[in-house]
Formats: structure tokens, C-alpha cells, sequence
């Protein structure tokens, strides 16, 4: 038998303690952000407007003239997937905007006087924004059925293509937050956040295949991380062949998380 020294149970609470330190002061910081979601709906209600906007715009204007492109889809089927992946993209920019508005008001300082790990600010926002994307996902999808979105899987397909477009949401949000820490103003978070989007989104499968674009585009829009999740998440809920398409859409997230969280965690300790 071996013994156990007191010293070893008093060693055990402690590095047990270290160890959980961070996830709960990360769920504390996500708290506060969802809390101030609470208290001024008009963050999410407006958040929202933008995404069925898309819907409507690229359903009823853009649809006849694009649909002719496709075969054998219908074009809101082929948008929505698409639409999943921009909303989540388009709402990483709050990460940016709500990290650099707290580092213009001084709120860093008062987290960095605090003992609590220095991820959880980071960690906070970006889960905060994870559980505003669901709902966001949840409206929307009762948006693009409402203008004859079908799912052609089953709702196993629906709830995987969900739940990929809600981690890639959460990968953004990591590089948003290097974004709002590196230019340290809501403003300028704004307009520094459109040279980032506007080719992942624009230069997409997201809204119109790849095919219609220029052959130079196409070597650019076939590989970024926005096509190959559309992709996936269509293939998960129209029910076409996956291939591998869901796992380089997992690496895509895993990889953008490996490479943004130390180096926001690295711009938030030099930042405050």
C-alpha cells in the first residue's frame, strides 16, 4: 500500500482549484456579457435585422438569376447553409467591437486588478457570442423556412450543419478578438473588421457557387475556411455526399483557435 501525506492532500484541492481557476472565471465573464445582452435587447434585436435582410434580399431579388446557375436545387435551399455561415461571421465583429469598447472604457484594468486568469476575459466574450449565435442560428432558421427552406437530410443532418456553423462561429470570434485588441477602439474595430470579411463572405460558395467565378477567384474561394463550412453544412442538410468536407471544416476551426487564442491572450497582457 502506498501512503497518502498530508501534504499530498493538501496538495490535491489546490491543483485541482489552479486547474478549474479558468473555465470559471471565463463562465463568470461570459455572465456578465450575457447579462448586459439582458438589459439592452436592442444588441441582439439589431444583430439580427442584418441576417433576414440577406435572406429576403437574396431569396427574392438575386434568386431568379442565380437559381438558373444550379441543377436540380432550389436556390433558397443552396442559400440558407450559405446564410448560417455569413451570420455567424458578420456577428464575430461584436467580439471585436465589445472587446475594444471595454478597453477604451478601462474595464481591462479593473479585470487585470482582479485575481483571475487572464484568458477569462477572452474566454467570456467569445462563449457570450457562441450563445448569442444559437439564437441568432434558431431565428434565422425559422426565417428560411417561413420563405421555403426544406431540409432534405433529417433533422439529425440539420442539427450537425447547426452545430458546425456554431463552432466556426466560435473560431471567428477568436480572430475578432485579436482584431478589437489590436486596434483598441469600437470604431476603428468596425472598419478594420470589412477587409477581413468581405473576401471570406463575398469570395465564397455561400451565396452563388464557385464555378460562376473567375478561374484566379476560384483558387481562392475553393480553399478558405467560409466555403468549406457552407459546404459541409449544405451537404449535412440537403443530404448530399459529406466526403470529408465536415472534418477539413473541424481542422479549419480547431486550427484558427490553436493560432488566435494565444496570440489574443498575448495582445490582452500587453494591452493592459
Amino acid at each position: 500500500m502506498t501512503a497518502v501525506t498530508a501534504t499530498d492532500l493538501a496538495l490535491a484541492p489546490g491543483l485541482s482549484g489552479r486547474l478549474l481557476a479558468p473555465v470559471r472565471d471565463g463562465l463568470a465573464v461570459c455572465g456578465r456579457n450575457l447579462i448586459a445582452l439582458r438589459r439592452v435587447p436592442r444588441l441582439l434585436i439589431f444583430s439580427t435585422v442584418q441576417p433576414v435582410v440577406f435572406v429576403l434580399l437574396f431569396r427574392y431579388v438575386f434568386g431568379g438569376v442565380v437559381g438558373a446557375a444550379l441543377h436540380g436545387v432550389s436556390y433558397v435551399d443552396y442559400l440558407m447553409p450559405g446564410v448560417f455561415v455569413q451570420v455567424v461571421v458578420f456577428g464575430a465583429v461584436n467580439t471585436a467591437i465589445g472587446l475594444a469598447t471595454d478597453l477604451q472604457t478601462g474595464l481591462m484594468e479593473r479585470f487585470r486588478s482582479l485575481p483571475m486568469a487572464r484568458s477569462a476575459v477572452l474566454s467570456g466574450r467569445t462563449a457570450a457570442d457562441l450563445v448569442r449565435n444559437v439564437f441568432v442560428v434558431a431565428l434565422i432558421s425559422g426565417v428560411g423556412f417561413l420563405v421555403g427552406f426544406r431540409v432534405h437530410s433529417d433533422v439529425w443532418g440539420f442539427l450537425a450543419g447547426a452545430l458546425l456553423v456554431v463552432a466556426f462561429g466560435f473560431a471567428m470570434s477568436w480572430v475578432f478578438a485579436v482584431v478589437g485588441l489590436a486596434v483598441g477602439d469600437p470604431e476603428t474595430a468596425t472598419a478594420a473588421a470589412f477587409p477581413v470579411l468581405a473576401p471570406l463572405v463575398f469570395a465564397s460558395s455561400a451565396f452563388v457557387p464557385t464555378s460562376t467565378m473567375p478561374g484566379w477567384l476560384q483558387v481562392f474561394a475553393n480553399h478558405q475556411p467560409v466555403t468549406i463550412t457552407a459546404n459541409a453544412v449544405r451537404a449535412l442538410m440537403l443530404g448530399t455526399p459529406v466526403g470529408s468536407q465536415v472534418w477539413q471544416a473541424l481542422a479549419w476551426d480547431v486550427g484558427i483557435v490553436a493560432a488566435f487564442a494565444p496570440l489574443g491572450v498575448w495582445l490582452y497582457r500587453r494591452a493592459v
